[in-house]
């Protein structure tokens, strides 16, 4: 496989702070809203938080060793709001944002280019007691606050995301409540969406205005969605087609299409606030900015069938109690594998993902990262202390392999970054998922790799020998 991929494709890992930073009290961090969904009983498993996590803030430097070690040529991780602006406004916190200077510095010092991510969910609690992403005054906020980032940093990363998986805010966090904020809006909830792409929007504008050195981008969550009964020889029924085509507008093409093209899709029935949305002409003009790169993150094709149509296998991050909507999660034959998500693992929906976007959106899509891609798995350290992970192995072989397959037949795709350096706090189900290449014990906070982190840097170090 090491002559599928130039010498400049950038193999990466991916973090975020809310995630492993922990330190949430530290040099005048304000609350996120995560801190206040954790504290609220029966949100997170096993009333677990982010409030130590993998201590990032105070072991980045043995962190940043171990990406050395891996031989990374990039770094994603995110920016937490609440540490550069506490209330989500006003001046920046000089101290949060020294972390990130060191942090940057650090991986300069070790030929990374940083990855940075503004906003991975974790909105200062001011601003969603403002009405947070339901308003359109946090887009105004989030470009404040990321000139505020651009003006310390701008000279020295590489690429920056304005948004990370707006999508998985707008459906998780105020749509059906399993994450924070915790709201159930259902389809009231799409103007969400489209704040979060206003402050994208405005953000690339700032981050332009302040003339960083770096790559702007996004990062979207995207799903091949299959309808049911679709099968070899099979046609799926309309109502089934109608319900995948209901989901695709709702996780995919809602936060692509404003984006790349500049308007959003056609509303369906049950979708009309879109049409209030298409008319925000001035929005439209600033969330269609063009972008000098494209993130994907992939983990799972999703299987969609009309409500009620077949016996609903839901998503393990929205277990629970579900509210009607205009669809319904069907289950994937059993002989797919899974993760310890339950999570399908299908790796040719990468390629087809991939080669989807391009066919989709032409000369509109600039260039490609598979910005997250990777596996939870139930890791734990043999007698030996070592931790053996062969499923993850095989799952991001066969996704670094499709990855190639879209290279092959003509997708501009420049980099992979795995999803996770850490095994890390796993919002709502805390610690109990583990998608690391590197096991963290944390009582003790020890680090160690694991066998898919040798496979990774072996595959790393065929196409860049040291």
């Amino acid at each position: 496989m090491a002559g599928q991929f130039p010498a400049d494709f950038v193999w990466g890992v991916s973090t975020s702070a809310y995630q492993i930073e922990g330190a949430v009290d530290a040099d005048g961090r304000g609350r996120s809203i995560w801190d206040t969904f954790c504290a609220e009983p029966n949100r997170i498993a096993n009333g677990e938080t982010g409030e130590i996590a993998c201590d990032h803030y105070h072991r980045y430097r043995e962190d940043v060793a171990l990406m050395a070690d891996l031989g990374v040529g990039g770094y994603r991780f995110s920016v937490a709001w609440p540490r550069v602006q506490p209330t989500g406004s006003g001046p920046a916190n000089a101290a949060g944002l020294d972390f990130y200077d060191r942090l940057v510095d650090e991986l300069a010092a070790h030929g990374i280019a940083p990855m940075l991510t503004l906003y991975h969910w974790d909105t200062p609690q001011p601003v969603e007691d403002a009405g947070g992403w339901t308003v359109r005054d946090t887009a105004h906020r989030f470009a404040d606050y990321a000139a505020l980032v651009a003006d310390r940093l701008g000279d020295r990363v590489a690429y920056w995301v304005t948004l990370n998986e707006p999508a998985m805010m707008t459906m998780l966090g105020y749509g059906v409540g399993v994450h924070a904020p915790g709201r159930q809006l259902l389809l009231d909830a799409l103007p969400t969406a489209h704040h979060q792409l206003y402050g994208h929007g405005l953000a690339v504008a700032a981050l332009r205005a302040a003339g960083v050195a770096g790559r702007i981008g996004i990062a979207n969550n995207h799903t091949p969605v299959v309808p049911a009964g679709a099968t070899p020889g099979t046609a799926p029924g309309p109502a089934d087609l109608a319900a995948a085509d209901a989901y695709d507008l709702l996780h995919n093409r809602l936060f692509a299409d404003p984006v790349l093209l500049g308007r959003y899709p056609t509303a369906p029935a049950g979708f009309e606030s879109l049409d209030e949305l298409a008319a925000d002409a001035e929005a439209l003009a600033a969330i269609g900015a063009p972008l000098d790169f494209y993130g994907v993150n992939y983990y799972q094709p999703t299987r969609i069938c009309a409500p009620g149509a077949l016996a609903a296998e839901l998503p393990p991050d929205l277990a629970g109690s579900l509210p009607p909507l205009p669809f319904g999660f069907a289950p994937f034959d059993a002989a797919v594998p899974r993760t310890g998500f339950g999570w399908p693992s299908v790796p040719h929906g990468l390629t087809d993902l991939l080669g989807d976007l391009t066919r989709r959106y032409g000369n509109r899509l600039p260039p490609l990262y598979v910005t997250e891609n990777g596996a939870s798995y139930p890791d734990e350290p043999a007698a030996d202390g070592s931790v053996d992970d062969p499923a993850r192995v095989e799952y991001l072989s066969g996704h670094v392999a499709a990855v190639a397959a879209a290279r092959d037949a003509g997708v501009d795709v420049r980099g992979y970054f795995v999803w996770s350096l850490l095994d890390n706090f796993e919002w709502a189900a805390g610690y109990g998922q583990r998608f690391g290449l590197v096991h963290v014990d944390y009582p003790t906070q020890r680090r160690t790799p694991k066998s898919s982190y040798r496979w990774y840097r072996d595959l790393i170090a065929a196409h860049h020998p040291r």
